[in-house]
C-alpha cells in the first residue's frame, strides 16, 4: 500500500510510519528522520532544475565551487582559481577525491558535466550560462572560457554538479533524462557522485534513504550518519507525524501550524526568510490560449494583465492564507538577492472598478475565461492561493478554472506547454537576479537564455538589459541595470507576482539544524543529540 492508498482510507499516521517508515524503529541517535512536502523528480543531476531536487540529490552530487554558510562560494572538487584573461579562469581541481563507485575524480569529468548539462533536453543550463568552453589543461586543471566576462560564474557553479564520465558511459547514460516526455534512465534511478551522502534507495512519494559517503574528502560538521526522507503531501499528516514524534523534522510548514508547534514544548522552531518568489505565469506567445477563449490571446494585451495584477488582494492572501509568513511582491526577486529593492517592490493597490475598466478597453467588458494550472504539493498553501486567485479574477468578471494536481505531473505539463497559466515558484540558487531574469523572463533562444521560459515571453529591450547584466564588471553599474530589468518586468506585467515566501523550520529539541534561504537544508550540518 502506498501513501496516497494509506491517506484515502483515512489511516493514522502510526500506521503510514510502519508501512513507509518500518526502518526506523530502532534507529540510533545519528539518523534524521525528516519530512516535507513534496518528492524529488529525478535522480538525474543535470535533468531538473527543481529545488527539493537540486538539494537532495546536492547530498550525492558536488560542484566545482559550492556556498559556504554566509553564501558566499568557496572551494569544492576545485581547490582555487585565478583569473588567466578578462575572459578565462583556471581552476586547479581536488586530487584523490573518489566516486562513489571507487573510481577517481579528473577533468574528464567535469568536461563531461559540462556538454551534459547543456543538452536541450535539461532545464539546468543556467549553471554554465555565458561559459562557452571548459579546456583540459591537465588531470588536475581546467580552464573555464568565458564568452565575455562573467560575474555570477561563481555562484552558478554552486549548482553545476559533476557526475563520472566512465560511470554514465558504462550505464549508457551520456544523455540527460527526457523528463518531460516520461523518459526513465539509469541515471535517473541511481547516483554516483563524490558527495557526502550515498542515496541507496528512492522508492517515489514513499521515501528516500541516504547514508553517510566514508569516503568523502571533507569532513561533516553534523553527526547525522543516515537519513530517511518522506514526503508526506497531506499538511495534518505531516504535522501530526511531527508531534507524535515519528519524524524528526519538519522543513515546510503548514502556515496555519507554525504559532501550536512553536508553543509544543518537545519542539523548536527556526524561524528564516526564503529567496523564493511565488507568481503567475501567463502564455504570453500564442496567437490563440490553449486552455481560453476563442479568438486573439487576452494576456497578449497590457491592459488585460494591469487588470489581473491591480485585482489581486496580495494582502489578503498574506493575512488570511498566509498567516503573515509572505511578504506581498510586485517585483520577480525576494528581499536577500542582488539587485532588489524595497522600494520597487511595492504591488498595485487593489482597484476591482479600475480593473474592470481596462478590461473593457481592452475588448472584454464581460471578462474572459481560461484554465489556471497548480500544483498542490509543492509550494506553501499553493492550491488554496491559486483558489483564493479564482475568486480575486471573479470579481471583475474573469472566469478562471482551477486544475490542481501533484507536482510531478504538473511540471511536465507546463514544460510541455501544454497550459495558458500556471502558478510557479522560483527560488534563486545564485543569489543574483539576473538568475531569473535569464531564465523566465528572457527571450528563450539556446543554452541559458530563457531555458525556464515556459509562458513564451519576449521583450528584447528588456532582452538587452538581461544580456547587459551578464557581462557587466562594474558592480554599481551592472546592480542599476538589474534594478532596470526588474522594474521593467513589473512595469509590462510579463508576469504576476504574488508573494516572497518566509520558511520556518520545526524540529525535536534535541536536533539542530543550520536554516538556508535557498529552502535547502543540509544533512552534514545537521546535530542529533542523544
Amino acid at each position: 500500500m502506498n501513501l496516497l492508498s494509506v491517506k484515502k482510507v483515512g489511516m493514522t499516521f502510526s500506521l503510514l510510519a510502519g508501512l513507509t517508515l518500518g526502518m526506523v524503529s530502532s534507529v540510533a541517535a545519528q539518523t534524521l528522520r525528516w519530512a516535507a512536502q513534496n518528492d524529488i523528480l529525478t535522480l538525474d543531476p543535470h535533468s531538473q532544475n527543481h529545488a527539493t531536487t537540486n538539494n537532495i540529490v546536492g547530498h550525492a552530487y558536488e560542484t566545482l565551487v559550492r556556498y559556504d554558510r554566509n553564501y558566499k562560494p568557496e572551494p569544492a572538487l576545485a581547490t582555487s582559481w585565478s583569473n588567466v584573461n578578462p575572459t578565462t579562469v583556471r581552476f586547479n581541481l581536488r586530487r584523490n577525491v573518489k566516486f562513489q563507485d571507487g573510481s577517481p575524480f579528473t577533468a574528464d569529468d567535469v568536461l563531461f558535466s559540462f556538454d551534459r548539462i547543456r543538452q536541450p533536453q535539461s532545464t539546468m543550463a543556467i549553471y554554465v550560462g555565458g561559459v562557452k568552453e571548459i579546456r583540459k589543461v591537465d588531470d588536475y586543471t581546467i580552464d573555464v572560457i568565458n564568452e565575455t566576462p562573467n560575474p555570477v560564474m561563481l555562484n552558478n557553479f554552486c549548482t553545476f554538479y559533476i557526475m563520472s564520465k566512465a560511470w554514465a558511459v558504462k550505464n549508457k547514460t551520456e544523455k540527460v533524462q527526457d523528463y518531460r516526455n516520461k523518459e526513465e534512465t539509469y541515471a535517473s534511478r541511481n547516483t554516483n557522485g563524490t558527495g557526502p551522502y550515498v542515496i541507496k534507495e528512492w522508492v517515489p512519494d514513499q521515501r528516500l534513504v541516504m547514508t553517510a559517503n566514508k569516503t568523502w574528502w571533507d569532513k561533516p560538521t553534523g553527526n547525522v550518519t543516515d537519513v530517511i526522507y518522506t514526503p508526506i503531501k497531506s499538511d495534518p499528516t505531516r504535522i501530526a507525524a511531527l508531534i507524535a514524534g515519528d519524524v524528526d523534522a519538519v522543513t515546510d510548514l503548514p502556515t496555519q501550524d507554525v504559532a501550536r508547534l512553536r508553543n509544543t514544548p518537545s519542539l523548536s522552531v527556526l524561524d528564516g526568510p526564503e529567496v523564493r518568489t511565488i507568481f503567475i505565469v501567463m502564455d504570453l506567445g500564442s496567437d490563440e490560449l490553449k486552455y481560453g477563449p476563442k479568438g486573439p490571446n487576452p494576456f497578449k494585451d497590457l491592459r488585460v494583465r494591469k487588470a489581473l495584477n491591480m485585482s489581486m488582494d496580495r494582502s489578503g492572501i498574506q493575512r488570511s492564507i498566509m498567516r503573515g509568513l509572505s511578504i506581498p511582491a510586485a517585483l520577480m526577486v525576494a528581499p536577500g538577492v542582488n539587485g532588489y529593492s524595497e522600494a520597487s517592490d511595492k504591488p498595485p493597490a487593489v482597484d476591482v472598478e479600475g480593473a474592470k475598466k481596462l478590461l473593457a478597453e481592452a475588448g472584454y467588458p464581460n471578462g474572459f475565461e481560461f484554465t489556471l494550472d497548480c500544483p498542490n504539493n509543492r509550494y506553501v498553501n499553493d492550491e488554496e492561493v491559486c483558489q483564493a486567485l479564482v475568486n480575486m479574477w471573479a470579481r471583475i468578471g474573469v472566469k478562471v478554472k482551477l486544475n490542481a494536481m501533484p507536482f510531478t505531473t504538473f511540471a511536465a505539463k507546463f514544460q510541455n506547454m501544454d497550459t495558458s497559466a500556471f502558478l510557479l515558484g522560483w527560488g534563486v540558487a545564485t543569489y543574483d537576479a539576473l538568475y531569473t531574469l535569464q531564465s523566465i523572463i528572457r527571450t528563450r533562444t539556446k543554452g541559458a537564455d530563457g531555458n525556464f521560459n515556459f509562458g513564451k515571453i519576449s521583450h528584447p529591450p528588456l532582452d538587452a538589459l538581461v544580456d547587459r547584466a551578464k557581462t557587466e564588471s562594474d558592480v554599481s553599474v551592472r546592480n542599476r541595470v538589474l534594478k532596470e530589468a526588474l522594474e521593467l518586468t513589473r512595469d509590462q506585467v510579463l508576469t504576476l507576482p504574488i508573494h516572497h515566501q518566509m520558511r520556518p523550520w520545526a524540529m525535536k529539541k534535541n536536533v539542530t539544524m543550520v536554516h538556508n534561504s535557498n529552502d535547502a537544508p543540509k544533512m552534514m550540518y545537521v546535530t542529533v543529540a542523544k
